[in-house]
């Protein structure tokens, strides 16, 4: 089952084709844009 699970989140992450990407993989898409370091969340109170 675990080995299943690791095919799949390596499919959807790496192989499936999404529309909103232009028929890309999710993998390809992100890879051509810079990460954005996201500003720390404030504290709740």
């Amino acid at each position: 089952m675990e080995f299943a699970t690791l095919e799949y989140v390596d499919w959807f992450n790496h192989r499936r084709l999404h529309t909103e990407f232009g028929m890309r993989p999710p993998a390809e898409f992100e890879a051509e844009y810079p990460h954005q370091e996201q500003a720390p969340m404030a504290a709740s109170r």
